[in-house]
């Protein structure tokens, strides 16, 4: 449906004369061959444990009824969301940096920003109730079951990931209409915002203003209601009166917000703050923080922390192996 819209408003303004641009040229990272192949093994690294690490959260609460309760289904979610989250964005980037010509087409690079975007939009959204969720198990242990249930828990996340994809809709579809007559040269790792709104050739600043209205809004709303969920976290914590149970949750906590910070940070560097003293190769540094870093720490924050969750990998990944000795023996 998404890329029929992005071929529709292409076709017509091809018809029209208004639209010449029928792909884009994405820079990425610049240097020599040797340095290219030495960023990509890099990347593929970190992209491989990105996606093995949620793929062993999202294995190990699908197969492990201990931990079918709502903190560890919104775990098993959030590593579902990471999972595409990442596959939005960096395979494009891998094959980028072995591509000589460096090319995505129209549609697909209008497509790669409503995916990257959306998902981006219900990591944040998922942030919120993670944080509400923590919030009621910490500061109202007694009602926690009869609040959070799991019917409430599945409402919840069918809202962010409703709302997430909702959010920038309309805005993408707007932005595929304006005028690309060339250059098609984008400065940046992914199709962006920035980058494709400084190609048209006709001055949007309605269009502009928008997004920025909408993701000021889409930050700064939830990262004020993290961290005021945190601050009451941390109230609820200094009253524990065992010291060894105040520096878990301090470790705990203060593990959560670094990440929080980190992925909020750079995001409003990059779509609220000012960024025309930015240079390109900076912004595509700051860019690699929400895309890439942020993606690969959180299985290990949020999950792989965890003691009932490394339990659990430990009872799948020994029941993999025993079924892989007994598929073995059959054979022989």
């Amino acid at each position: 449906m998404i890329f029929s819209v992005f071929s529709t408003a292409r076709s017509s303004m091809n018809k029209s004369g208004a639209h010449t641009v029928t792909e884009f040229v994405l820079l990425g990272f610049s240097g020599h061959w040797e340095t290219r192949i030495l960023l990509f093994s890099l990347f593929f690294i970190v992209y491989i444990l990105t996606m093995v690490g949620n793929g062993a959260i999202m294995c190990a609460v699908r197969w492990d009824q201990r931990l079918h309760t709502p903190m560890y289904i919104l775990l098993g979610n959030f590593a579902f969301l990471e999972f595409w989250y990442i596959n939005s964005t960096v395979p494009s980037m891998l094959e980028n940096f072995l591509s000589e010509t460096k090319t995505i087409s129209f549609a697909g690079c209008f497509l790669q920003f409503y995916f990257f975007s959306s998902l981006g939009t219900t990591e944040i959204y998922f942030l919120c109730i993670m944080a509400y969720d923590r919030y009621l198990a910490i500061c109202h242990p007694l009602h926690y079951p009869a609040i959070m249930t799991l019917k409430h828990c599945c409402t919840l996340m069918s809202v962010c990931w409703v709302l997430g994809f909702l959010s920038y809709f309309l805005s993408t579809i707007q932005l595929s209409q304006l005028s690309f007559c060339g250059p098609n040269i984008i400065d940046h790792i992914i199709c962006d915002i920035d980058p494709l709104m400084a190609l048209s050739c006709a001055p949007a600043p309605v269009t502009e203003i928008l997004f920025y209205i909408l993701s000021s809004l889409i930050l700064f709303i939830p990262i004020l209601y993290i961290l005021g969920s945190y601050i009451l976290l941390l109230r609820a914590v200094l009253k524990v009166p065992s010291a060894a149970g105040r520096h878990k949750a301090f470790s705990t906590c203060g593990s959560h917000l670094a990440i929080v910070c980190l992925f909020f940070g750079s995001l409003m560097i990059m779509y609220v703050s000012p960024t025309t003293g930015n240079s390109g190769e900076v912004q595509k540094i700051i860019s690699l923080f929400y895309l890439v870093v942020t993606p690969f720490l959180n299985p290990l924050i949020y999950s792989l922390r965890n003691k009932e969750m490394k339990t659990a990998l430990r009872k799948v990944m020994g029941i993999k192996i025993l079924k892989n000795v007994y598929s073995l023996n059959l054979m022989i």
